[in-house]
């Protein structure tokens, strides 16, 4: 296909969502794939095998690894404009049912995740989500309704629009802090790629289009420098290719803010960390006094966060003495009992918390098989909504990292999807954070953006 013909089809895309590259060079030319701005914690779905040429769809064919389309993301609000905030909030609704389908999702799968991992977990359940929302968005037939029922949504559709209006209320970048998604879909000239897939991709999920050459080595390179400059350096992943492959889809996520209250940092003591496999290290601890502050206490546990000044909250689950944090984690309704349940009290807070900088690399394929998706990674798979062709993965993982200080909290995912071929009651609390211990990320929206379990703090 022509380049003309070519920018004519990615062309229908919304003006707001996309601009147009220029300058295409022939397809047998060496490709170089140039970064563009996007974001952190990230979602990959790399697919292979060789595909047709069926009519109605556009031939993303040209040059030298440039950008085809290019994302244009929301305007940034500034944290304390409290009336744009609104205007935002109130022009993209998202609905109960659906912010439920996304926790649910983000419990079963965390449970999972964290329960067959012995040290420091760190996991992205929004960072899966939206991949595996792109992947459902052009998936047909049984592998559509493996992943929807999954994601608790009953069609492609409404996922795509709910999916939309959860990013721009999400959508996060100013002077204090980030919460940034995004998506790009990385083509090799022999694949053909459904104009109704890109579209929608483009519209709902903020995704630019790369031409990429995946038997190039180079490809890979460049792909892990676009996630290290999106993700603020953050990560920096080996991608591994393979001859093939011809399509990715990368979704982002960066998070970064601040604490609504800082820690003092000449309160910051060397103290002891009782790790789950009986060693003592030494760590440094951030210290706290809140004279009036919430907290939940349940069964086997004591619950209290820390806000953030975008308005998410950090949630801290402290196991009761000889309680194990796995036990709480050991299935999805007793990580849900922990992040939500629980008798809600006000008093005193005294914290001690230990500073930690740690990453995480999961393999989650067997994590969604044991959800039920299995069509998905049959050789038999229907993506027919991204082409007509053969398409199935092979392949799930994800990579992140988190870090807190006095200052506040920065957390990355990538996640990497491979298709082959009033009243104060005289309470308190301690959150003397000493033994391993459950975290969570929550957005304004109570979504459920990062969960883990620091069991060693002393660890990279």
């Amino acid at each position: 296909m022509k380049e003309k013909k070519l920018f004519t089809s990615i062309g229908n895309v919304s003006d707001n969502l996309v601009e147009e590259a220029k300058n295409l060079t022939p397809a047998k030319k060496k490709y170089i794939l140039k970064a563009v701005s996007l974001i952190a914690a990230c979602a990959v779905i790399i697919a292979g095998t060789a595909l047709l040429l069926p009519r109605g769809v556009m031939m993303l064919s040209g040059g030298s690894g440039n950008v085809i389309a290019k994302a244009v993301y929301p305007e940034s609000i500034a944290f304390d404009d409290y009336d744009a905030k609104r205007e935002v909030l109130d022009n993209n609704p998202s609905d109960e049912t659906f912010l439920e389908s996304v926790n649910s999702f983000s419990y079963r799968t965390a449970s999972l995740v964290m329960n067959g991992n012995k040290e420091n977990v760190n996991f992205s359940p929004l960072s899966l989500y939206y991949a595996l929302a792109v992947a459902a968005s052009g998936a047909e037939g049984e592998t559509a309704g493996e992943l929807l029922s999954l994601l608790g949504v009953e069609d492609k559709e409404h996922l795509s629009s709910a999916c939309g209006n959860l990013y721009r209320r999400l959508y996060t970048d100013n002077k204090i802090g980030k919460l940034k998604i995004a998506n790009s879909l990385w083509i090799d000239d022999s694949f053909v790629c459904k104009t109704d897939f890109a579209e929608n991709a483009a519209r709902n999920f903020y995704a630019s289009s790369f031409i990429a050459d995946f038997a190039n080595s180079g490809t890979a390179k460049e792909m892990s420098h676009w996630i290290s400059e999106n993700t603020g350096g953050v990560l920096a992943p080996k991608i591994d290719l393979n001859k093939s492959q011809i399509f990715s889809i990368i979704n982002t996520v960066y998070f970064k803010d601040e604490w609504t209250s800082r820690f003092d940092t000449s309160a910051t003591e060397t103290g002891d960390f009782y790790t789950s496999g009986g060693k003592t290290v030494k760590c440094s601890f951030m210290n706290s006094d809140f004279a009036s502050a919430g907290f939940v206490k349940g069964e086997g546990f004591t619950r209290s966060s820390l806000g953030l000044k975008n308005g998410g909250e950090m949630v801290f689950i402290l196991p009761d003495n000889g309680v194990s944090a796995r036990e709480l984690i050991s299935s999805p309704e007793k990580l849900e009992t922990a992040f939500r349940d629980g008798e809600s009290s006000w008093g005193r807070v005294v914290w001690q918390i230990p500073k930690f900088d740690f990453g995480t690399s999961l393999e989650l394929t067997d994590t969604l098989k044991a959800c039920g998706i299995s069509s998905a990674f049959d050789k038999s798979a229907d993506f027919g909504g991204i082409t007509d062709g053969s398409l199935f993965i092979s392949r799930v993982s994800q990579d992140t990292h988190i870090s807190i200080d006095e200052n506040g909290v920065e957390a990355a995912a990538f996640t990497k999807i491979d298709y082959d071929t009033g009243t104060v009651p005289s309470d308190e609390a301690y959150m003397i954070l000493d033994r391993p211990f459950i975290y969570g990320i929550i957005s304004r929206d109570g979504v459920l953006l990062f969960a883990g379990i620091c069991d060693n703090p002393a660890e990279n």
